[in-house]
């Protein structure tokens, strides 16, 4: 194997002060109320300002939440941070489901027959299909929304005779593939623009606050008379200030037959950006006589999983893909707990994560309910006040569309990359094999929408003359040298 929800933000404090300020009883509901599914909409002040816009709507200073023609759609709870709208949904600012109406359907009713996606993707390739069933989704916008990608289909592959197994991890290390080569294992290609972009370019990385940067820039030591690059440093070697992985290649479900992860393949079997379809069997990697398939397996037996290589593990064998799931385990190197500030929180097992955890307090023969609770409590435990939704969706996803399975076993082929898996795979910064971009010794300041800084430079096709104009203030700075 490679190695309680509320952001503290000038929101929540304005709308506090506005609830606690109040003497009104009709201002504003009881946070009780607010958070049982049978909300009640407190009275409408046509005098209530507004204290700020959120994914879900605008709060105004009566506590109600209302979209941009001014109805209401929900209730704002000062003492939780949390907005139930009309329905009972529960929901954070940033539209991240904390509870559904018990009326919901729980994801836990799949059948454990084997399905053919070829039609179930067809009949369901909305993904609301899917999230209707799960009680986290990250909130959509261009990038994130999966209804906006057409979605495949892939046949059952059931009796290919090519078996494998999964494991799980989430380190948060910059990927392998986000790291530049002249084509050697787990790295990309930069001997040609044409060998760049054949090999899919480098896999994203992010800065501590999940904010896209540079997979690669111009190396440190740069200077007059000499031209070179080096990739930008990881978290797992240098902390806060180096890049990690971006949280949006958590897992995500398409359906309830289908879902889209990224993995850690084999060196033998897998190349950066290549994709893989798995169709699980309902049994996992070490079942035997006396050692049967638990439940959870069963539930996930017939599922279908996409998966795309953005790491190389060289101590995964072939048929294995380890699976690139939050709470899956940080591993070895683990620049997780450094992403959200994770000194007291409990991963569970280094190798297994949560589920591996549980398994070590409920025994080995827990129900699928119980291990979908445990592993869901620890799920909120770490990443409910991260600010990082993205890994609070991918961790419920494991215990609610994956089932909690360990390390489930599956039939495997390769197929063609969906698109949704490429767009959230794909640098969008380093799309040339070259670039002038300044080194950078921390990252963690990078903000969406900054310019990136450049040096001057040069590389003559003779190779007589190759160098960057090094400044006494880019020196200063750690990017070059003079």
């Amino acid at each position: 194997m490679k190695f309680s929800f509320v952001k503290a933000t000038l929101l929540f404090s304005a709308a506090i002060f506005v609830w606690n300020c109040s003497s009104d009883s009709s201002s504003g509901s009881d946070p009780a109320e607010a958070s049982s599914s049978s909300v009640t909409i407190p009275t409408v002040d046509p005098e209530a300002t507004l204290v700020s816009s959120t994914t879900v709507g605008d709060i105004y200073s009566d506590l109600t939440v209302r979209d941009s023609s001014g109805t209401v759609i929900g209730v704002f709870d000062s003492s939780t941070g949390y907005i139930t709208k009309t329905d009972g949904t529960v929901v954070t600012p940033d539209g991240v489901v904390i509870s559904e109406p018990e009326s919901s359907s729980a994801a836990t009713e799949t059948s454990s027959a084997s399905v053919d996606v070829s039609s179930s993707a067809t009949e369901a390739s909305s993904a609301s299909e899917g999230a209707s069933s799960s009680s986290v989704v990250v909130s959509p916008d261009n990038f994130n929304n999966i209804d906006a990608y057409p979605v495949a289909s892939y046949n059952d592959i059931s009796n290919n005779g090519t078996t494998g197994w999964n494991t799980r991890y989430w380190d948060a290390c910059k990927p392998h593939c986000s790291w530049i080569s002249d084509g050697q294992d787990g790295k990309t290609d930069t001997t040609t623009q044409e060998s760049y972009e054949a090999g899919m370019m480098t896999a994203r990385n992010c800065n501590i606050n999940d904010v896209e940067v540079p997979t690669f820039t111009l190396s440190h030591a740069v200077q007059q008379y000499w031209l070179g690059y080096e990739g930008t440093t990881s978290a797992c070697d240098v902390g806060a200030a180096g890049v990690f992985t971006c949280t949006d290649m958590a897992p995500v479900a398409v359906n309830d037959t289908l879902a889209y992860a990224y993995v850690a393949g084999s060196a033998s079997t897998t190349t950066c950006g290549k994709c893989f379809h798995l169709q699980y069997d309902g049994s996992f990697k070490d079942a035997s006589a006396s050692n049967l398939p638990k439940e959870t397996h069963k539930a996930l037996k017939g599922k279908h999983i996409i998966v795309m290589a953005s790491n190389i593990g060289h101590d995964v064998k072939e048929g294995q893909f380890d699976l690139l799931v939050p709470g899956g385990g940080v591993g070895i190197f683990d620049a997780l707990s450094t992403q959200v500030n994770g000194a007291n929180i409990e991963w569970g097992a280094q190798y297994g994560g949560f589920l591996t955890y549980c398994q070590g307090q409920l025994g080995y023969d827990a129900s699928l309910e119980e291990y979908q609770t445990c592993v869901k409590g620890m799920c909120d435990a770490a990443f409910a006040n991260s600010g990082l939704p993205n890994l609070l969706r991918g961790c419920y996803w494991f215990a609610e569309w994956y089932m909690a399975a360990d390390n489930p076993t599956y039939q495997w082929e390769e197929v063609e990359c969906p698109q949704y898996l490429v767009d959230h795979y794909l640098t969008t910064i380093n799309t040339e094999k070259t670039n002038n971009y300044a080194w950078h010794t921390d990252w963690s300041t990078f903000q969406e929408g900054d310019t990136l800084e450049t040096i001057e430079c040069w590389d003559s096709s003779s190779g007589t003359q190759a160098g960057c104009n090094c400044t006494a203030e880019l020196a200063a700075k750690g990017a070059c040298s003079l």
